[in-house]
């Protein structure tokens, strides 16, 4: 791996760790919930992150979205925070544990198969008994008898490397940075470059080895993604998405991992990819302060429930020039909601109107 993507790499992690963006409010949770969106796009779903916020906070249902999307999204979010609880007690990987979380990946949306080979249910997260290839014309992967021992041997190395690696890092540790499961925030533990590195591939490699292995018939890519940022979150790193607007970039390094049979491909382009997360998280953090004239005070959108007023809010501070279609596009709803949301912030003395309304635009109101 070149050495250049490595310190681009570990230097946009350092910038955003030094600017504290893990800390605003509730940032774990909304962080959370865009893994989750972008995760079940790549798979098809068009329910959109602020859709996914109604969902599973009011338990609201998005018009024209099917059951089976939203079924898709609600499970995986069961699904991450029950890998969440083995990750912050250590568990170690085995069989068992994959095929549960499978089963709460597929627990709505699975279905059960007759085959010569007998009888499997993907909703109990039980290992396929057919063949499966990777779409139309697409190569085959490995024999389904083959894979049992696979997954208990990828199992055995897991917990092998994540016990050297968990090892190795508690000599140096100090109190910079563990990712404390009780108060929702990640945190950067001492910065040692090699470790974070280390701790990063074993999680690409355990992405990349669960999707060759297969071991299911359907669900792959969301486990593939979900034992990944289990492995982050376990090491109390910045979990990895990857969004949809990125699935054939990601596909062709799946692909070309395999056709080089080198891990290199999916590595660099899962290091790319965080780095170009990270790097909007940052600018936008920074656009935030910089045109926050309220920044040194609460923030007053903290005191509303509503997730599409307070995601509209923070449009509004980091750009108040914007007309009804821009923010409708930027936050995934109608332009009616957002007439609807500005005059309600407006109303409340959060924002104001500086100008006329075919010209002006938007300023948070200054507090006294």
């Amino acid at each position: 791996m070149k050495e250049e993507l490595k310190k681009q790499f570990l230097d946009t992690l350092k910038e955003y760790y030094s600017l504290g963006i893990a800390d605003q409010i509730d940032y774990e949770k909304f962080y959370l919930y865009s893994i989750i969106t972008h995760s079940t796009a790549i798979e098809g779903s068009t329910v959109t992150e602020i859709e996914n916020q109604l969902l599973f906070d009011e338990g609201i249902t998005a018009k024209g979205r099917s059951l089976q999307e939203q079924m898709m999204n609600l499970d995986l979010k069961a699904a991450y925070e029950r890998s969440m609880q083995l990750a912050s007690q250590h568990t170690d990987f085995s069989m068992d544990i994959l095929k549960e979380m499978s089963a709460i990946v597929m627990k709505n949306t699975g279905a059960s198969y007759n085959t010569a080979q007998g009888t499997f249910d993907a909703s109990k997260g039980e290992l396929r008994l057919v063949g499966v290839t990777a779409g139309i014309g697409g190569r085959s992967y490995m024999n389904y008898q083959k894979v049992p021992t696979k997954l208990s041997e990828l199992c055995q190395q897991l917990n092998q490397r994540r016990s050297e690696l968990r090892a190795k890092s508690a000599s140096t540790r100090t109190s910079v940075g563990e990712h404390q499961a009780n108060d929702n925030k990640y945190r950067q533990t001492s910065f040692q470059d090699t470790d974070i590195i280390e701790q990063y591939l074993l999680s690409f490699d355990a992405h990349y080895q669960l999707v060759t292995i297969h071991p299911w018939v359907d669900g792959n890519g969301r486990m593939a993604r979900l034992v990944m940022n289990h492995l982050q979150y376990e090491f109390g790193l910045v979990p990895v998405k990857i969004i949809k607007e990125d699935k054939a970039e990601y596909i062709q390094a799946l692909i070309d991992a395999r056709e080089q049979e080198s891990l290199e491909p999916f590595r660099e382009f899962m290091m790319e990819e965080h780095i170009r997360n990270i790097t909007k998280e940052i600018e936008t953090f920074k656009k935030s302060l910089s045109n926050d004239p309220i920044n040194l005070t609460p923030d007053p959108i903290n005191t509303f429930d509503d997730p599409i007023k307070q995601q509209l809010y923070q449009a509004v501070v980091a750009d108040g020039t914007l007309n009804y279609a821009a923010y409708a596009a930027q936050l995934g709803v109608s332009e009616a909601t957002v007439k609807r949301r500005l005059g309600e912030l407006k109303t409340d003395g959060i924002i104001i109107r500086v100008g006329s309304n075919k010209t002006g635009h938007w300023e948070v109101a200054k507090q006294k």
